[in-house]
């Protein structure tokens, strides 16, 4: 628990680092890069300022219900949680301890040296890295996987079938 006597930005950052995704329960919202910013105002007021993996997220109404929780479970009344869709979220802001998540988990990071974000970047021939076995023999079955910001992959040397945290 958190004192008010402690009461500093580290501190509450440490917290949000215990809610975790729905959608992909390895990775908690720091490691996801969407705490956009935490303050603490004269009066104690925690504001935290989020932004969505991509617009209409259903997952962000569970997300912010989780801080909140966090939070008032440590204490803490006065909060308040702001959603803020520009600049929009990019895969670059996930931590890299968040993509070796991600891989340990089955879902293939997004690739480290993106060149440009389009439609042309999710065709058959990019290469994109098997968390299974390592394998970039690796082809796309459907653009959306599990949720809308993952693609499907299949291991052509493996043969399992995985998902790709889409670049964006």
């Amino acid at each position: 628990m958190v004192e008010a006597s402690t009461l500093n930005k580290e501190s509450i950052l440490q917290l949000l680092d215990t809610v975790t995704d729905p959608e992909v329960p390895v990775l908690s919202i720091i490691d996801l890069g969407i705490i956009r910013d935490v303050e603490i105002d004269s009066s104690n007021k925690i504001k935290i300022t989020i932004t969505p993996t991509y617009t209409g997220c259903p997952a962000m109404d569970v997300i912010s219900m989780n801080i909140r929780m966090i939070l008032l479970q440590n204490g803490f009344k006065n909060i308040e949680i702001k959603n803020v869709l520009s600049p929009a979220w990019t895969t670059d802001w996930m931590s890299e301890a968040g993509k070796q998540k991600l891989k340990a988990y089955g879902i293939a990071p997004p690739n480290s040296k993106q060149i440009v974000c389009t439609v042309d970047a999710f065709q058959e021939d990019e290469a994109i890295q098997c968390p299974h076995c390592n394998s970039f023999n690796t082809q796309l079955i459907s653009r959306f996987g599990s949720t809308a910001c993952k693609a499907l992959y299949k291991c052509n040397d493996c043969f399992e079938p995985f998902d790709y945290f889409k670049c964006h």
